[in-house]
């Protein structure tokens, strides 16, 4: 079985404090995925950051404290991608992937839009120009599990008070409407709905109010896969006996390996 967790750690270093590596330690994962590492690679020195029995891949950000998506892997990789080639990417910190073989792994963190009309505009062109990538990720025949946190719900099921945010980011028609589109026409695989249709898997809950303690939360970290992959999930599960972040850990399993 191959396990891989994502997490937004909502700040590294914050994760850390709350016993998120030494949650890690019991898990016997494959490969973690993180995003919003809020870190440069001088603040990730200390050896707590690169866990034992893993190699680290990190994309930072230019802008400190911000952004940053990252990979621990107990398999060499063959290769290392970070960015995308466009800025937001690549500026940003928003994507590392690594080649373990016979499949590739992701960490993306797609952009916000819910600070306003400027960068809901850049996530619309990420979304465009990811799209791009994403063609051409399926015309290479590579094996794809891409991880993170794609700041979309896709459907109802997938927030709890989905009526009122229809107007807002995160659940906004076109936002959907690309997510019809990657499981649709590109034929990408939300792995967690591959098994689980349950309603009320949320993945991420507001700090206003008592949304976690009432789970009032959404669904916007996913593991999503090349269809060649969907056979081969076997488990999924949102971890919330501890909360190192506003984000929950997605734990899931494959019936593959590296």
């Amino acid at each position: 079985m191959l396990k891989i967790i994502t997490i937004n750690v909502n700040g590294i270093r914050s994760a850390a404090r709350k016993g998120f590596f030494d949650w890690l330690q019991k898990q016997n994962a494959d490969v973690i995925c993180l995003q919003e590492l809020k870190a440069q690679e001088a603040d990730l020195q200390h050896p707590l950051f690169c866990p034992e029995g893993y190699h680290a891949h990190f994309h930072y950000a230019e802008k400190k404290g911000y952004s940053g998506v990252g990979i621990y892997s107990r398999h060499q990789p063959k290769k290392i991608v970070t960015g995308l080639g466009f800025e937001t990417a690549d500026q940003e910190g928003r994507y590392v992937a690594i080649d373990l073989g016979n499949l590739w792994v992701a960490s993306l963190y797609m952009p916000s839009g819910t600070s306003g009309e400027e960068r809901q505009t850049v996530k619309f062109d990420f979304l465009d120009r990811y799209t791009t990538h994403l063609k051409k990720l399926k015309q290479s025949g590579h094996d794809y599990i891409i991880c993170g946190d794609w700041n979309i719900a896709h459907q109802a099921i997938d927030l709890k008070n989905w009526r009122s945010n229809q107007k807002n980011s995160g659940f906004l028609p076109e936002e959907r409407a690309w997510m019809d589109q990657l499981f649709g026409e590109l034929d990408f695989v939300d792995a967690f709905r591959a098994i689980n249709q349950e309603p009320d898997q949320y993945t991420w809950w507001s700090n206003r109010g008592r949304a976690w303690e009432k789970n009032v939360g959404w669904r916007i970290d996913y593991q999503i896969t090349t269809p060649g992959l969907k056979k081969m999930v076997k488990s999924a599960s949102i971890y919330k006996e501890e909360r190192f972040s506003d984000h929950a850990p997605l734990i899931m399993e494959y019936d593959t390996k590296i």
